[in-house]
């Protein structure tokens, strides 16, 4: 694949990431803002674990699509033999672990790197999103 078209493509699965990102997060604020008045009736513990983990739950699934999504990509290109492979090499490189034991030839090593690119603002975002969440927890401003 050309660079042009590894650049385009790799922004595309990139884009397409965000909106996945973006969509589970205001999903999982309106979600606990819904349900924050009922959290009012349980003990301390409960009021802010529940929010802490329905968030751990739609970042979990919100990096797992991601995999998914960059999983897919291989396999409708070709690259990978199966998709326990695509799975596999789509999670090592969103997570930027990269043991090397599959590598992309020169012709796909710039749309690789945005699977990459991909984990590292999604996982950047997921913490931010988790800090402030927390702190808001821990200063009582969540809707009651």
């Amino acid at each position: 694949m050309s660079l042009p078209l590894q650049i385009m493509w790799g922004s595309f699965y990139l884009g397409v990431c965000f909106a996945v990102e973006l969509a589970l997060l205001v999903w999982c604020s309106l979600t606990i803002q819904a349900f924050a008045h009922h959290w009012h009736r349980y003990s301390h513990t409960i009021r802010i674990a529940a929010p802490i983990a329905f968030t751990l739950f739609c970042i979990v699934l919100a990096h797992t699509i991601q995999v998914w999504i960059w999983a897919g990509a291989w396999m409708i290109g070709d690259v990978m033999p199966d998709w326990n492979s695509a799975l596999y090499f789509s999670l090592v490189t969103y997570t930027s672990l990269g043991y090397g034991d599959i590598v992309l030839g020169p012709g796909l090593r710039i749309f690789g790197a945005f699977a990459s690119v991909a984990g590292l603002l999604a996982f950047g975002l997921s913490t931010a999103y988790m800090v402030a969440l927390m702190t808001r927890l821990f200063e009582g401003k969540l809707p009651r």
